[in-house]
């Protein structure tokens, strides 16, 4: 996974460097207030409901989602039940999750492989193609003329590795203006190739699903929130920040960044020394590692604007899967640095890692110490007496989500904060 020109990972990394060393943040110069009652209020979700997620293109996974033809997954997150398929072509194609009979839903299983897809009502049998290819004692239930009668399909892209489902039956899909200014980075980490799913993580607690979005909005909070956690391997109060029209890149340093400042600029990597998060708005967090790829999906509750789903899918790389011995474990050089946290570099090559407990690591720090925090915010949001918060100069992030939110919502601009 390339994916950023070497020339601006050094930029970042020198950046990064410098504010470690300086002790120093991003500083966006304003401060802005941000009102609770976004949080809280239904008008403002059934709205955010309408227009970002029902009537807005979703991305619902990676090309490792769907492996081979026949393979298949299945979502309800945006209001419409979803059936992503993988046809015998290999092509990718999504549908509403509804047989043409009485709607009952045709595949129930969250995702696996399928010959053919079978409604467990009336045993109505359609293709990963969704053709309408079977139908029990016809002559019993009446002429009815199997090509016009397929599963109804839903606007599909897959492009540079990512699927794309649009809600609507005549929604439009248009990747590269989703992604925007950053369109050539993510398509040159090949998303498309050297990927295999790795695991699911569902996450339903009591916050809205903005502040389940501003989770990833700054690094202030690391080293005191995380400071037993991944505040052991990430430093806090740094950031490299670019926004891009609705979207934009957020990186974190780990402390392994302090094992190439003596290293030729040819040699460093940013995927070995930070983590890069694209924010694509207006749901999703991709983050990206040198072995991981997390793909992290926040939905609002339909009908409670105090709660909300987090999905977090858990990618790894086939060169990284064959490292794995019998106990899952993977062996780190010193030309391999994975997020090891403060080592000496001669200690390097006896370094090794629990894959599955870094991705455990990942989900249980978001769940139990971020979105409790969340959890927090909304009831004070709920109460209505605090009537606003504050974005600070360090929190660049928070300021343009909510200025992206407000604005495809029609809504007035945040105003400043000023002391």
């Amino acid at each position: 996974m390339q994916g950023i020109d070497h020339a601006k990972q050094v930029e970042i990394i020198e950046e990064l460097l410098s504010q470690i060393d300086e002790g120093r943040n991003v500083d966006a110069g304003v401060m802005y207030k941000n009102p609770t009652d976004v949080y809280a209020s239904p008008e403002v979700a059934a709205k955010e409901w309408e227009v970002l997620f029902r009537n807005h293109p979703q991305l619902v996974g990676l090309t490792a989602d769907l492996p081979a033809p026949g393979s298949f997954f299945t979502t309800d997150d945006f209001g419409v039940p979803v059936l992503a398929t993988r046809d015998k072509q290999g092509r990718f194609r999504a549908f509403l999750n509804a047989c043409r009979h009485r709607g009952a839903r045709v595949a129930g299983d969250d995702r696996g492989t399928a010959r053919n897809f079978v409604c467990p009502f009336h045993n109505w049998t359609y293709s990963p193609g969704g053709d309408l290819v079977g139908i029990p004692q016809a002559e019993h239930f009446g002429a009815v003329d199997k090509a016009c009668r397929g599963l109804i399909e839903l606007p599909a892209v897959e492009q540079y590795g990512l699927l794309v489902v649009h809600p609507c039956v005549g929604g439009t899909i248009d990747v590269d203006e989703l992604l925007g200014d950053f369109r050539e980075e993510i398509a040159s980490c090949r998303f498309d190739e050297g990927l295999v799913f790795k695991t699911e993580t569902m996450i339903d607690k009591q916050l809205n699903w903005k502040l389940a979005n501003d989770t990833f909005g700054e690094t202030y909070h690391f080293a005191k929130l995380h400071k037993d956690t991944l505040g052991q391997i990430f430093y806090g109060d740094t950031l490299h920040y670019e926004a891009a029209g609705r979207n934009h890149r957020f990186v974190i340093a780990t402390r392994a960044i302090d094992l190439i400042r003596d290293r030729p600029k040819e040699e460093w990597e940013l995927l070995r020394v930070t983590t890069p998060l694209y924010f694509l708005f207006p749901n999703v967090q991709l983050n990206l590692n040198s072995d991981v790829v997390n793909l992290i999906k926040m939905y609002p509750h339909p009908t409670d604007p105090g709660r909300s789903i987090t999905r977090i899918s858990h990618y790894m790389t086939e060169a990284s899967i064959a490292q794995l011995s019998d106990d899952d474990v993977v062996k780190i050089t010193a030309d391999n640095v994975y997020d090891i946290g403060t080592v000496d570099e001669a200690d390097i090559a006896d370094v090794a890692f629990d894959v599955s407990a870094i991705i455990e690591t990942f989900d249980s720090t978001i769940e139990a110490e971020d979105y409790l925090m969340g959890e927090h915010q909304q009831r004070a949001a709920r109460d209505g007496q605090l009537d606003h918060v504050i974005f600070g100069r360090n929190e660049p992030a928070l300021h343009h989500y909510h200025r992206q939110f407000r604005d495809a919502l029609g809504m007035p601009p945040l105003e400043r904060f000023d002391g």
